[in-house]
């Protein structure tokens, strides 16, 4: 199976604060791997590492050749009084091709808001253009930071049925930061339980019944949810790029 993603023993600290420590992770072609954990867990500077947002403090980072990634924030602030249409939005990806935009918007099942002002779609439907703005990029990885959220439990499932679909029509694998295991559950080939360090990992149904695991969480809810709040620090401009909203002060937002 040809590697797309290889983390060996990544450490990272921030500000005399350590994130992760010896965390190793291997993601396949067409493979769907997870990453759940508590909050300040260090999920989010791991997407960073591998996005090349931050440099591990020691430790490996390999990627495939020629390897594109698509990218989907958690959120992304649009001025309420900026005239643009999901078209237009889009096409600030880089990509300003009508065929792939359409195709995009199609492949996300939100064909129906093309003309529509950005400020004027529902939150599950903004999540959608984003996810289609990532597929614009042709990626052979995505790579989401809680796609789901703000999208209510129905909408959940929906896109993570979703997400399995868009995997087998594009043959891309797929890495995100979730904050239920019970939804990606059927979706995902691969989960891994992170809190600073690989806690454990493997099969959904193995990460959910893990010792490890299961002690992060509540009693009565650790075989459904991981839940935590992410503290979201940043924004992201129009090309995705990251606009720091405060001063970074270690790893505050996982």
């Amino acid at each position: 199976m040809n590697t797309l993603v290889e983390l060996s023993n990544i450490h990272l600290t921030l500000n005399g604060q350590t994130c992760l420590t010896g965390v190793n992770l291997s993601l396949s072609a067409g493979d769907i791997l997870t990453i759940v954990g508590p909050n300040g867990a260090g999920k989010s500077s791991l997407l960073k590492i591998v996005l090349g947002l931050h440099q591990p403090t020691s430790g490996t980072r390999t990627l495939a050749a020629g390897l594109r990634i698509g990218y989907m924030p958690q959120n992304l602030q649009v001025n309420e009084t900026l005239p643009l249409s999901v078209t237009r939005f889009l096409s600030l990806s880089g990509n300003n091709n009508a065929n792939a935009i359409q195709r995009a918007l199609e492949d996300v099942g939100a064909s129906h808001v093309v003309n529509r002002p950005i400020q004027r779609i529902s939150g599950g439907e903004f999540q959608r253009v984003l996810l289609a703005r990532a597929l614009l990029r042709d990626p052979s990885l995505l790579v989401l930071d809680e796609p789901t959220q703000g999208v209510d439990l129905h909408g959940q499932q929906e896109f993570y049925s979703l997400l399995s679909n868009i995997r087998d029509q594009r043959q891309c694998a797929i890495l995100m930061v979730s904050h239920d295991l019970h939804f990606v559950m059927a979706g995902t080939d691969k989960v891994l339980c992170l809190n600073q360090h690989v806690c454990c990992t493997g099969t959904a149904d193995a990460v959910a019944n893990h010792p490890e695991y299961l002690a992060l969480f509540d009693k009565g809810t650790e075989k459904d949810f991981a839940v935590y709040t992410h503290r979201h620090d940043h924004h992201h401009d129009l090309q995705g790029d990251v606009i720091e909203k405060t001063p970074h002060k270690g790893c505050q937002h996982d």
